[in-house]
């Protein structure tokens, strides 16, 4: 299928079922606007993210990758009051990106933007206590991905929920031998995970606007699933 067709679906199932407001239109194009990287997660994505951190009935949710916010915003609506998510940015122009659009949309008071590196923020969370947090969604550098997840299970608890995303790569994932760094950050990110014996996890193919790629989805149960 060419990617005409995966736009063209796409389109019709977000002007049905994913309603981007002013402010998260203004994310995407105030972001592209600043020359950010085109990184952020399709609209159809971020709902996917908002649907279920309340699924999950998530109150606190930690993001690694901030970029402009968007993802930011789906996931801060999702929040009951009381809510807080952490989002953690290594680039301060992104991150001062993020701060306006997040401003805009009325949630600065929900979410607390942390710049610099995550693998030194991260620590700096758990000594805070910051966890246990209900979901994570780590979308930054791919090579980062398996230290990414160590933190992730430190800062969670039985039944949160992790999601690591652009984990396809093009269908690049399947080559053991490619020195791509991002592709072997997520094979041993992968393995990690079906190895780890406090986690149960699946992997979703997707294509559509954003073209071909995929998500991992996993479920902290705290002890062997059997």
């Amino acid at each position: 299928m060419p990617q005409q067709t995966w736009t063209a679906v796409d389109d019709y199932f977000n002007g049905l079922l994913v309603e981007e407001d002013d402010a998260l239109l203004a994310a995407a194009a105030d972001s592209e606007a600043a020359g950010l990287p085109a990184h952020q997660v399709a609209p159809n994505q971020g709902k996917l993210l908002h649907l279920l951190a309340r699924i999950r009935g998530a109150r606190t949710i930690l993001e690694i990758g901030t970029l402009g916010g968007y993802s930011t915003i789906w996931l801060a609506r999702a929040l009951p009051e009381g809510g807080r998510l952490v989002t953690l940015e290594s680039d301060p122009r992104c991150a001062a990106v993020a701060t306006a659009n997040i401003a805009r949309a009325g949630l600065e008071r929900v979410v607390d933007i942390r710049v610099g590196k995550a693998r030194d923020s991260l620590p700096v969370l758990a000594d805070e206590g910051a966890g246990p947090f209900d979901l994570v969604f780590i979308d930054a550098d791919k090579p980062s991905n398996p230290e990414y997840l160590e933190w992730a299970v430190r800062l969670t608890r039985p039944g949160s929920v992790i999601v690591g995303d652009n984990v396809v790569r093009d269908g690049a994932i399947t080559d053991p031998a490619g020195d791509d760094p991002r592709v072997q950050g997520v094979r041993r990110f992968t393995e990690l995970i079906a190895a780890h014996p406090e986690l149960t996890a699946t992997t979703i193919q997707t294509v559509g606007a954003k073209g071909y790629d995929g998500f991992t989805l996993a479920l902290v149960t705290g002890g062997p699933t059997g």
